[in-house]
């Protein structure tokens, strides 16, 4: 597959109350997961992202994981899905990329997640013996925030030139548009040609879709389909005036992101929108508050999203 345009990443919603039906105190709501992936095909993105962070993958076990991917693939129809395989050790991202190619998905993404810091050869060994098992192309995630390791652009480099590497998935870039331009063209000396970039961090989608980023991984997409979408075919056309103008109608969930994290605040507009039931996210994380969900219904109006 070709990594460009929206890539919508669902949350994996759970059931806290049908914890006599797991040992782990909790089961994926299935029903709800295969609706919100559905909802994205039927939107028309060019991908979808189970099992990121947002699919809160650290919280699953092997089993679990296993059959959100064949859930995703199911219901994604003919779009195609990216299934994250990340865990602490090379063992279980191994089996977890046996469950994803035996589900059918598209690609695999991968953060070099740890307990212990890693080191880049380490990192560098991961990403290398990863594709020696795979048959579907690698996504890399660089997520700092939360795995705690960072990426230099030369190994970057080193790890895009390993067969199969399709996709980087790189941090927010500024939104200033000669500093997300330099930041793209950063990347691009260091990356071939066949691997796309792709901006995460959605308050910086539009300056990094601007600059020259092949794809938008976006969190809010999973939710906001339709509304990211328009976000993403404005850029990709040349139109930036109107991508920036969505950007900002979307400006107040850029600032709970920073306050609250996405997962949290995406689970809120879930709820709010009737896609999941209330308390979806695997404790200990615990949804917003009063307040929160205020700000949350608020923002929603500002960018002009309808409950119906």
């Amino acid at each position: 597959m070709k990594f460009t345009g929206l890539c919508a990443f669902p949350l994996t919603p759970l059931q806290p109350a049908a914890a006599a039906l797991s040992h782990s105190g909790f089961a994926v709501d299935e029903a709800a997961f295969a609706a919100l992936v559905e909802r994205l095909a039927d939107a028309g993105v060019d991908s979808i992202g189970a099992l990121g962070s947002t699919g809160s993958y650290a919280y699953l076990s092997r089993a679990e994981r296993a059959r959100v991917a064949e859930l995703a693939v199911q219901s994604a129809g003919t779009v195609p899905v990216v299934i994250g395989v990340s865990a602490l050790s090379t063992r279980e991202v191994l089996a977890n990329v046996d469950d994803a190619q035996r589900a059918g998905a598209s690609a695999v993404l991968l953060a070099p997640m740890s307990y212990q810091r890693l080191t880049e050869e380490e990192v560098f060994g991961l990403y290398e013996r990863v594709a020696a098992e795979l048959s579907v192309p690698v996504v890399v995630y660089d997520n700092p925030a939360t795995t705690g390791f960072t990426f230099t652009a030369g190994l970057h480099g080193r790890i895009a030139e390993l067969p199969g590497m399709g996709s980087i998935k790189i941090p927010p870039v500024p939104t200033s548009p000669d500093a997300a331009s330099a930041a793209v063209a950063h990347y691009r000396e260091h990356i071939p040609a066949n691997v796309t970039l792709g901006v995460s961090g959605d308050g910086s989608a539009a300056a990094g879709l601007i600059a020259g980023c092949d794809a938008w991984y976006s969190v809010l997409a999973g939710v906001l389909p339709r509304e990211c979408l328009d976000l993403t075919r404005a850029a990709q056309s040349g139109d930036h005036a109107t991508a920036a103008a969505i950007s900002s109608r979307f400006a107040p969930f850029w600032d709970l992101f920073a306050a609250h994290g996405s997962l949290r605040v995406v689970a809120a507009v879930a709820e709010e929108l009737g896609l999941t039931g209330p308390d979806a996210l695997p404790h200990p994380v615990r949804g917003l508050d009063g307040v929160g969900r205020r700000a949350v219904a608020a923002a929603l109006d500002t960018a002009g999203v309808s409950r119906g």
